[in-house]
C-alpha cells in the first residue's frame, strides 16, 4: 500500500470497503425512513439479517462500536444515521476514537480549548 493510502490506524474508505460495506451502507441508508428505523428498533437482529450483514458487521452493530462499522466498509455518512439511532454524538464516536471515556474525551476538549 502507498503512503499515499495508509495513514496509521485509519481504514481508508476506497471501493474495495465499498465493496466490503455494501450491505451495511445498504441497511443504514434505509434508515432515511422512519418507518425502517422503527423496524431496526423493535428486532434489530432480524433487520440485519434482511440485510445480508456479515458475522464482522453484525457484531460491529450489537456492540455499537462504530469504528468497528467503519473496519466492516461502513460510510462515516451513511453511519451516522445509525449512531443516532444508537442515541451516540459526535462526541462518544469520539470517545470511541481515542479509547478515553465520554467524560475524559469532553474533558479533553475543553483542556484543548475546543
Amino acid at each position: 500500500m502507498s503512503d499515499l493510502h495508509h495513514i496509521e490506524g485509519t481504514p481508508i474508505f476506497d471501493g474495495n470497503a465499498a465493496m466490503k460495506g455494501y450491505a451495511l451502507n445498504k441497511m443504514c441508508f434505509s434508515f432515511n425512513s422512519e418507518k425502517n428505523r422503527a423496524a431496526f428498533k423493535a428486532d434489530e437482529a432480524a433487520y440485519m439479517r434482511a440485510y445480508g450483514l456479515t458475522p464482522e458487521q453484525t457484531q460491529a452493530v450489537t456492540s455499537r462500536n462504530v469504528l468497528k462499522m467503519i473496519e466492516a466498509g461502513g460510510n462515516v455518512y451513511y453511519l451516522a444515521k445509525l449512531a443516532g439511532i444508537f442515541g451516540l454524538g459526535v462526541q462518544d464516536i469520539g470517545a470511541q476514537q481515542t479509547g478515553m471515556s465520554v467524560t475524559a474525551f469532553k474533558q479533553h476538549l475543553v483542556d484543548q480549548g475546543v
